[in-house]
């Protein structure tokens, strides 16, 4: 199918590895032109060299997007490299799972925060796009109570609140919003590579949940967020999109 795509213009926060780059990854190869973040300069660039690779114009920045002038700066700077915006994907998370107060604040101000300044900085440039769109990338911790519960479950529940509440405030304007929450993504190097090298026990029940028996790739959820991002989603919006293959058992209302 075709997404209709091609020459759209996507900024992806935390778009070096996982499911980030596989996000701007997925883009690029539908034809659409992205910037990405992310903290690291070499693999912000390394990043943008294979995404220019694939035929498309590609930008990317070093920057933190707690960092909240500089992450408006950058996107005024993308909109005028790239023509404008289209889409906007915020995915950065802080992983703030411990109960202290700065993993309380890591997680509102990059998680929340993060996101709510990227949509903000960008949405002028989305309301003069023919086919605008907001994603937000929460997580099933935000939908469960589990070993995340802390800081990290609430502000990802909090993120799914909020993107439901702007698909409601901008419908009017054409502009949707949804969320994608993925379940446990298994990349080399990524949380759970981590947790099955200095966790075991942990790696492995959390393994056990699944009954697909296998965690998710970041492509697979890539796809979610392409696909709800594309003009052929165009009446889907506060649309919580769960992938996780069966993980959790609470029904969605």
């Amino acid at each position: 199918m075709d997404l209709g795509l091609q020459h759209k213009r996507v900024i992806v926060t935390g778009g070096t590895k996982g499911i980030g780059r596989a996000i701007a990854d997925t883009f690029a190869d539908e034809g659409a032109n992205v910037a990405i973040c992310a903290r690291a300069a070499d693999e912000v660039a390394e990043a943008v060299a294979a995404l220019s690779a694939k035929g498309v114009t590609a930008t990317g920045r070093a920057l933190d997007v707690a960092d909240g002038p500089a992450l408006q700066a950058w996107v005024g700077d993308v909109a005028t490299e790239l023509g404008g915006i289209d889409v906007v994907v915020a995915n950065v998370s802080a992983l703030a799972i411990g109960g202290d107060e700065a993993s309380w604040k890591a997680s509102f101000d990059v998680d929340i925060m993060g996101a709510v300044r990227l949509v903000d900085a960008a949405m002028a440039h989305l309301e003069r796009s023919d086919a605008p769109a907001i994603l937000t990338i929460s997580s099933v911790s935000g939908r469960e109570i589990d070993f995340a519960a802390g800081p990290y479950g609430a502000c990802k529940a909090a993120l799914i609140h909020y993107t439901q509440g702007l698909a409601n405030q901008l419908a009017a304007k054409g502009i949707r919003a949804n969320t994608v929450s993925p379940g446990n993504t298994y990349f080399p190097g990524g949380v759970w590579n981590q947790i099955e090298t200095g966790d075991p026990a942990l790696y492995s029940s959390a393994l056990a949940l699944n009954p697909t028996g296998r965690m998710g790739t970041p492509q697979e959820m890539a796809n979610a967020v392409v696909f709800l991002a594309s003009p052929r989603a165009s009446f889907v919006t506060g649309a919580n999109l769960v992938v996780d293959g069966a993980l959790t058992r609470g029904v969605q209302l």
